[in-house]
C-alpha cells in the first residue's frame, strides 16, 4: 500500500499567486510559498491543473493534458536569463487589481511577451532543449502543430478548420506542419521553459520534505490536441462531432444537473490496445506531481451520458465505466506515486469497491457535513478509515467564512451545535481544529480559508461564466499569524513534518 502520512496541507493554485505581471507564475512568490509551508511544518501542497486553458479560463478544460499552461511562465526569470528586458515587460497592460486575473489582458499582452523571448532565445541546439524534445515526443509535436494551426485558423475550434488538417490527412499535417514551422517551434518553446521552471520549482519542494499534489480531470476538452490527435478512441460520429458528452445529472444542488460537454471515451476501443493513451496520460502525470488527485473518479466506475443537442443534463443516463482494468493500467503507469480519488457526488457502492481494492483514498467535504442526518459521511465523527483526504471546502465551493454567512439559522442550526459557537469567524476556526483533529490522514484547506475571505474570493460557482477562476492573494497576506495558527494545530493533532 502506498500510505499517505498523516498530515496537513494547503490548496494555492499556479495562477493565484502574487506577482506583478497578472497572473501567478513559478517565481519567486512561488518559492516563498514553499517556505512558508515548510515554516508551518504541514507537508503538501496541492495545485489545479496547470494545462494551457481554452475558452472559459478553466483549468479542468485545457488545450492539452500534457502540456503546461505558458501564463504560469514566470516572466522575471525570463528577465533574468537575458530572454526580456524588465522595461519591455512593464510596458504591457496586466490589470489593475491585484486580486483578480484579467484574462482579456493575459490573452493579448502574453503571447507577444512569450514570443518575444523565443525570438531571443538560442534553445534550438541546447542539449537540454534536444533532451526535452526526446522525452516528450509522444505529445509535443502534435501539440505544437495543434496550437499553430489553432493561430491559423485565429483560435478557431479544432471542428472549423479545413476538412484535410480536420482530419489529420498525412499531407495535410505535412504541409502545415513545413508552412507553420515557427509557430509551432514557438508553442514547443514555450513548452520547454514552463517545464524548465516547474521541474526546479517541484524539486525545491521536494527538497523542503513537501509532497505536491497534482489535480487531472477525468475528461478532456474537446478543442484539444489530445482528441484532434487520437480521435479514434473517443465517442464522435463520421464528421468528428461527439454525439454524447459527459456531465452529472441534477442532485441537490442543481435541478438542472451539470452538462460539462467533454466527448466521452471509446471505452471499449480503448480496452483493445490496453489504455495505452491512458497509460501515457498517468505516467505524465507521475512525472510532474508525487501524488495525483483524479477527478471526478466516480466515472472510471459509472459514467453518465448526455445526449450532445440536449441543453441540459437532465436526460442523460449512466453506463458502466471500465473500473479496475482502467486502474491496473494506472497503477502500473504511476510507479511509487499515488493517487487521491475524488469521489464525491452520488454514492455509487461498486466505485467504493474499487477504492478499497486500490486503497485510494477518497475525499470528505465539512461544507457538505451540516446538511442531512448525523450519519453525513462528511462529519468526522462518521469516518471509517484514516485513508481519507479532508477539505474544508474544494475549489467549486464557497469558502468557508462565505458558506457561513451566507446560510441563514436555520440552515445552520446543526453546524451552530456541532462547532459549538454561532460567531461565524470562529465558526471558520472551529472547522479547522474539526479537521485536523480528525483520523484523516491528510487534511487540505485553501488559501482563502486559511485568510477568512468571503465568497469573493471564491474560486468557481459551477455553471456560470465570466467570474470563475480569477482569485489572486495578495503579496504578504500569508503571515506570521497564519503561520503561527497553522504550526500550532499541525503540532496539536499529530501532523508535523
Amino acid at each position: 500500500m502506498k500510505t499517505f502520512e498523516r498530515g496537513a496541507g494547503i490548496l494555492m493554485p499556479i495562477s493565484s499567486m502574487p506577482s506583478p505581471y497578472g497572473i501567478g507564475t513559478m517565481g519567486r512568490d512561488a518559492y516563498e510559498f514553499v517556505d512558508f509551508l515548510r515554516e508551518c511544518n504541514h507537508k503538501y501542497w496541492q495545485v489545479l491543473p496547470l494545462g494551457p486553458t481554452s475558452f472559459g479560463d478553466s483549468p479542468y478544460q485545457g488545450f492539452s493534458t500534457f502540456a503546461g499552461n505558458p501564463y504560469f511562465i514566470d516572466l522575471d526569470t525570463l528577465i533574468e536569463e537575458g530572454l526580456l528586458t524588465k522595461e519591455y515587460v512593464e510596458r504591457f497592460d496586466w490589470g489593475n487589481d491585484p486580486c483578480s486575473i484579467s484574462y482579456d489582458k493575459m490573452f493579448e499582452a502574453r503571447y507577444e511577451v512569450l514570443r518575444q523571448a523565443y525570438k531571443n532565445s538560442n534553445h534550438k541546439e541546447t542539449p537540454e532543449y534536444k533532451e526535452f524534445l526526446e522525452k516528450n515526443a509522444y505529445w509535443i509535436e502534435d501539440y505544437g502543430l495543434f496550437m499553430a494551426v489553432k493561430l491559423h485558423y485565429n483560435h478557431a475550434d479544432w471542428s472549423l478548420w479545413e476538412d484535410d488538417i480536420r482530419f489529420r490527412k498525412p499531407e495535410a499535417v505535412q504541409k502545415y506542419t513545413e508552412m507553420l514551422s515557427d509557430d509551432i517551434d514557438f508553442y514547443k518553446f514555450l513548452q520547454f521553459k514552463f517545464f524548465e521552471q516547474w521541474d526546479k520549482l517541484k524539486a525545491y519542494a521536494n527538497e523542503k520534505g513537501i509532497e505536491v499534489i497534482g489535480d487531472i480531470p477525468i475528461y478532456v476538452a474537446f478543442d484539444s490536441s489530445d482528441v484532434w490527435v487520437n480521435s479514434d478512441e473517443f465517442v464522435l460520429d463520421e464528421n468528428l462531432t461527439p454525439t454524447k458528452v459527459a456531465g452529472v445529472p441534477p442532485d441537490a444542488f442543481t435541478d438542472l444537473g451539470q452538462k460539462w460537454g467533454n466527448p466521452l471515451y471509446d471505452w471499449e476501443k480503448m480496452e483493445k490496445n490496453g489504455f495505452a493513451w491512458w497509460a501515457r496520460r498517468m505516467k505524465a502525470a507521475a512525472q510532474m506531481y508525487d501524488i495525483i488527485r483524479i477527478d471526478h473518479f466516480l466515472g472510471v466506475v459509472k459514467y453518465y451520458i448526455i445526449p450532445a443537442e440536449d441543453p441540459d443534463a437532465r436526460h442523460g443516463e449512466y453506463k458502466k465505466g471500465p473500473g479496475k482494468k482502467l486502474t491496473d493500467v494506472i497503477n502500473a503507469a504511476i510507479g511509487d506515486k499515488k493517487i487521491i480519488a475524488e469521489d464525491l457526488g452520488v454514492e455509487i457502492p461498486e466505485a467504493t469497491e474499487l477504492l478499497d481494492a486500490n486503497e485510494y483514498p477518497g475525499m470528505k467535504v465539512l461544507e457538505f457535513a451540516f446538511g442531512g442526518d448525523r450519519k453525513n459521511v462528511h462529519l468526522p465523527h462518521n469516518y471509517k478509515t484514516s485513508n481519507c483526504v479532508v477539505y474544508g471546502g474544494t475549489h467549486d465551493n464557497e469558502t468557508l467564512l462565505g458558506y457561513f454567512q451566507d446560510h441563514n439559522d436555520w440552515e445552520l442550526g446543526y453546524a451552530y451545535d456541532y462547532l459549538d459557537t454561532r460567531d461565524k469567524r470562529k465558526m471558520v476556526d472551529q472547522v479547522f481544529r474539526l479537521a485536523y483533529g480528525s483520523i484523516a490522514n491528510v487534511v487540505i484547506f485553501q488559501t482563502q480559508d486559511i485568510l477568512k475571505l468571503d465568497n469573493s474570493a471564491r474560486m468557481n460557482l459551477p455553471s456560470s461564466l465570466g467570474v470563475n477562476w480569477k482569485w489572486r492573494m495578495q503579496k504578504g497576506a500569508l503571515g506570521e499569524k497564519q503561520k503561527q495558527d497553522l504550526r500550532y494545530l499541525a503540532s496539536v493533532f499529530g501532523r508535523e513534518m
